[in-house]
């Protein structure tokens, strides 16, 4: 099930982690009049991206091996799509910034100001007074991924009362047998010890009879 110890929250955090120094870099580099900044932030901010689009794609791929068996890997669908999400959401963030670096490299002619226009609208950022949306997104993610454990802890509690209450039915049902079992050997013995009685009963009437006859035969002879 997933859990604190799940390798793909270390992933998450540490991709993350990587995506905020990204933004740091590129508002530095969105805010400086520094020619020298102007020069070395694009390439840092360039090569942050492509460093953070390879982790979100072996990410991806983790993500498509556990969709073949979730279960397997203790996770369900609702996990499955909120970690699609969020690499979804990574792969957005970055590479937006990446097009915005790459536009104002190209743009030396436009104006500073047409330039800011434009890394305003396509990544479409708030304000310096507004905050940071990222906490939002993890904030999101952990309360669907507790939401989807809930869950399933109860179907799996649910299910477990049904295996019990059907073990409790088939206990219940074997004790029946067996006491019905006893029952009728208590029965068939008693049969036995009345049959034996009555075995008993006719040898001693046959011993009687035969010790008749022999008296009987005897007086006969004398007779005779």
């Amino acid at each position: 099930m997933p859990s604190a110890q799940d390798p793909f929250y270390f992933v998450k955090a540490e991709i993350q982690d990587s995506i905020d120094k990204l933004q740091s870099t590129f508002h530095q580099w969105e805010s400086t009049s520094d020619p020298t900044e102007q020069g070395h932030l694009p390439k840092a901010v360039l090569a942050g991206c492509e460093s953070i689009e390879w982790q979100v794609d072996e990410l991806d791929k983790a993500i498509a091996v556990a969709s073949r068996d979730p279960s397997w890997y203790g996770i369900d669908e609702v996990e499955l799509e909120s970690r699609r999400r969020w690499t979804s959401s990574a792969r957005t963030q970055v590479g937006t910034m990446k097009k915005v670096v790459e536009a104002g490299k190209g743009s030396s002619t436009t104006s500073h100001a047409s330039v800011n226009g434009m890394r305003r609208e396509l990544l479409k950022l708030p304000n310096s007074h507004q905050t940071d949306t990222s906490n939002q997104y993890a904030a999101q993610d952990n309360d669907d991924f507790i939401q989807s454990e809930s869950d399933r802890q109860m179907l799996l509690i649910k299910k477990q009362d049904e295996e019990l209450d059907e073990l409790s039915e088939s206990v219940r049902r074997i004790g029946g047998v067996g006491l019905t079992i006893h029952d009728e050997l208590l029965s068939q013995e008693k049969i036995i010890d009345e049959l034996g009685s009555e075995m008993d009963s006719t040898t001693n009437r046959l011993d009687f009879v035969q010790v008749s006859l022999c008296i009987y035969f005897s007086f006969l002879l004398q007779i005779a």
